[in-house]
C-alpha cells in the first residue's frame, strides 16, 4: 500500500512538469498584411497586376473593334446590300462570341496565376513562420482573420516579425528590363 501511495505521489508531482514542458502560448498572423507588405508579396502582386492589365488592354481593343463594326453597320445599313449587311452582322456576332470566350479565358488564366503565386508564397513563408514559432516557444499560430478568431491582443501578433524575416530570407530581385 505504501508503494502505491508513493507511486501516486510521484505521478502527481511529475504531471505538472510534463504539462509545463509543452508550449502553451499562441500568436496570430495577418497573412493578408504579409502578402501586401513583404517584398515577395509585392513582386507577386505586380506580376499579377501586369498580367491582368495586359488582358484588360486586349479586351478593350476587342471591344473597340466591336463598337466600330456596330457603328459601321448602323451608318451603312440603308446603303448596303442585303448580303453585305448579313455578312457584317455575322462578323459582329463572331466578334462578340470571341470577346466572351476571351474574357472567360482571361479570368481563368489570371485566377490560375493568382492561385499559383499564392501557393509559391505560402511555400516560402511557411518555414519562416515555423522558425519564429519555435524560437518564441509558441503552441499555435492562427491566421488572424480566417481562423474564426474574434479577438486577439496586439501582444500576440507576430505579423511584423514574419514580414521582416520573410523579406530577409527573400531579398528583392530586380525587375526584368522592359522591352
Amino acid at each position: 500500500m505504501k508503494k502505491v501511495l508513493i507511486s501516486m505521489a510521484v505521478a502527481a508531482l511529475a504531471a505538472p512538469m510534463f504539462a509545463q514542458s509543452a508550449p502553451s502560448r499562441v500568436a496570430v498572423i495577418d497573412v493578408q498584411k504579409v502578402l501586401q507588405s513583404s517584398a515577395p508579396g509585392k513582386q507577386a502582386y505586380e506580376k499579377l497586376k501586369k498580367m491582368q492589365d495586359d488582358r484588360i488592354a486586349r479586351a478593350k481593343k476587342m471591344d473597340d473593334e466591336i463598337n466600330a463594326l456596330e457603328a459601321d453597320i448602323n451608318n451603312k445599313k440603308l446603303s448596303l446590300s442585303e448580303d453585305k449587311l448579313t455578312d457584317m452582322q455575322k462578323q459582329l456576332s463572331d466578334k462578340k462570341i470571341a470577346m466572351q470566350r476571351y474574357a472567360q479565358d482571361a479570368d481563368r488564366e489570371v485566377g490560375e496565376a493568382r492561385d499559383k503565386a499564392l501557393m509559391e508564397l505560402e511555400n516560402k513563408i511557411k518555414p519562416v513562420i515555423d522558425q519564429i514559432g519555435k524560437e518564441m516557444g509558441l503552441a499555435a499560430i492562427f491566421n488572424k482573420f480566417e481562423s474564426g478568431l474574434v479577438y486577439a491582443s496586439d501582444a500576440i501578433d507576430i505579423t511584423d516579425s514574419v514580414i521582416t524575416r520573410f523579406n530577409a530570407a527573400n531579398p528583392e530581385t530586380p525587375a526584368p528590363a522592359k522591352k
